[in-house]
């Protein structure tokens, strides 16, 4: 049997994406859940407990919007994979201070210190050609270009 707030948190969620014609976070922020429990139990626990205690109610209460609550989250994730800064990469590729979610930048966390890519932890429903470099050089680490 569902939890209804689990179940009212997906509706909403869904809603959201079809109205905004948004990508689905919930896959990758899974990926980024379990690379974060084989990194540090006690991270993982914690973000388990906000996902359960903060994000699904926020979002079932209408406290939160779902797609920045889930952004908020994945951001959470990515701190903790990758201490350092939260940037946004807007369509023309300058980068700026997180603030708060957006959808139309590219949302990174930029490691501190010496080494590491980039952890995604937004993506624009598309990315502007500008987005799409810099994600390709730092999240997926490729340094010459297509063709």
């Amino acid at each position: 049997m569902s939890n209804p707030i689990t179940a009212e948190a997906e509706k909403k969620l869904e809603s959201a994406l079809k109205a905004h014609g948004a990508r689905d976070p919930r896959e990758f922020y899974r990926e980024r859940l379990r690379d974060l429990k084989e990194a540090d139990l006690e991270a993982y626990e914690r973000a388990v407990a906000y996902y359960r205690d903060t994000l699904l109610p926020s979002i079932a209460n209408e406290k939160a919007e779902p797609l920045d609550a889930w952004t908020e989250y994945g951001r959470r994730l990515a701190v903790a994979l990758a201490p350092g800064r939260t940037v946004r990469v807007d369509a023309s590729g300058k980068a700026h201070p997180y603030e708060r979610p957006s959808r139309t930048d590219l949302v990174l966390q930029i490691p501190g210190g010496k080494g590491g890519r980039a952890v995604l932890v937004a993506l624009p429903s598309e990315l502007s050609r500008a987005q799409r470099a810099t994600y390709d050089v730092l999240v997926s680490g490729k340094t010459r270009a297509p063709g």
